[in-house]
């Protein structure tokens, strides 16, 4: 990730509520474009980075590395920052902590997912995933697709498509041992096996080979299986460098013609 510049530095802990609070008032205060709008700006953010600080730490341990929620939660506090509005009578904190709460749930639904899926199937494993919870301590149970369908208001075939879209929120490396004796799991993928495209091309090039006289059988054959050059199959033959390049050039159209005729 992208290190935030050095206004994301961590900020002096001692930094008091009061004073962050007279410096957001005093930004906001300002009209855009005024000459003090953008060093006030840097000492609001600089005031703030411990409540982002504190609200990272909140959503640490879910698999992501502390200092990238933190830039995370920067972010959302630099957006409170240029949005904020002292007008509409809500305090700064009111105002940031939800921009910042917010901005960490969309890192979450973003980025830790190992396959991108669609939003809506994202949206709707947390919704199957709240459902799971709150029914299985109504019913005493886990919960069933009918159950948790019913639940939601979906249908069972919507509840499926969730859990099957949940599967790619985690994944496994492909340098993950699967046995003893230290076969690894991308040693069992297969891969592009280009003999099947030779062999095609083979059963395919006996007809069309078949479509050439005698002669330009023999110079075909000897310049792509017995790789002489055009001059040594001339001599070979007895006839013209020339008049080989030639042949070869006719009957390389046919074969052309007929293998594309045979793709077809």
């Amino acid at each position: 990730m992208t290190v935030i510049a050095d206004i994301a530095a961590p900020a002096d802990t001692a930094t008091s509520t009061d004073r962050a609070g007279e410096l957001i008032n005093a930004m906001a205060a300002l009209p855009c474009g005024h000459p003090s709008r953008s060093g006030l700006r840097d000492q609001v953010i600089e005031a703030w980075l411990p409540l982002a600080r504190h609200l990272s730490s909140r959503y640490a341990n879910r698999g992501e590395p502390r200092d990238d929620l933190y830039q995370v939660a920067v972010v959302g506090l630099i957006k409170a920052v240029d949005r904020f509005d002292a007008d509409r009578g809500v305090d700064f904190a009111g105002f940031a902590i939800p921009t910042i709460v917010g901005e960490l749930k969309r890192h979450f639904r973003d980025k830790t997912w190992s396959v991108r899926v669609p939003r809506r199937l994202q949206e709707l494993r947390l919704a199957i995933t709240g459902a799971n919870s709150t029914l299985s301590n109504t019913l005493g149970r886990s919960p069933t697709v009918a159950d948790i369908a019913a639940h939601l208001g979906i249908s069972e075939d919507e509840v499926i498509e969730g859990l099957e879209g949940a599967r790619a929120y985690n994944s496994t490396s492909l340098s993950t041992p699967i046995s003893e004796g230290g076969t690894e799991l991308g040693e069992t993928l297969g891969g592009e096996d280009t003999g099947y495209e030779i062999a095609e091309l083979r059963i395919a090039l006996g007809p069309a080979m078949a479509s050439l006289d005698e002669r330009e059988q023999k110079i075909v054959s000897l310049r792509f299986y017995g790789n002489l050059t055009q001059q040594q199959i001339a001599e070979q033959i007895g006839i013209s460098q020339m008049h080989v390049s030639r042949l070869l050039a006719k009957a390389l159209v046919k074969l052309r013609n007929q293998l594309g005729t045979a793709a077809i």
